[in-house]
């Protein structure tokens, strides 16, 4: 399986919430759409402090992660039972490449540890 770096997969879902939320946000005019805009920015922020042993920073960005993660199910939910195609699409796409960057932190995490003992 081809996993990124935690730090490039940070940039990567910042840069994928920060645009897809602003797009998002002229499409609806809702500012509930700034949200992931906000979380992509953290992660934005995180991917700027990152460096390799820093664990403060890895833990902060995996937790706004989880959040936008977890946070987008409702939207996700909203969108389907409207029949929003568009909305379904880049809600699901936000969630996927989040989802991809969790699994690249979580696996460094664990890499990490076995590398440890």
């Amino acid at each position: 399986m081809l996993l990124l770096s935690p730090k490039k997969s940070a940039l990567l879902n910042s840069c994928v919430l920060i645009i897809i939320g602003f797009i998002s946000f002229n499409y609806t005019k809702s500012t509930t759409a700034l949200i992931p805009v906000f979380l992509g920015f953290g992660i934005f922020l995180c991917y700027v402090f990152y460096e390799k042993n820093n664990k403060i920073f890895a833990h902060i960005c995996i937790a706004l992660m989880f959040l936008a993660f977890l946070g987008l199910f409702m939207p996700l939910m909203k969108s389907i039972d409207r029949l929003d195609t568009y909305a379904t699409l880049r809600i699901s796409l936000m969630q996927l490449v989040t989802l991809y960057s969790i699994v690249c932190f979580i696996s460094n995490f664990i890499e990490s540890r076995r590398n440890k003992n």
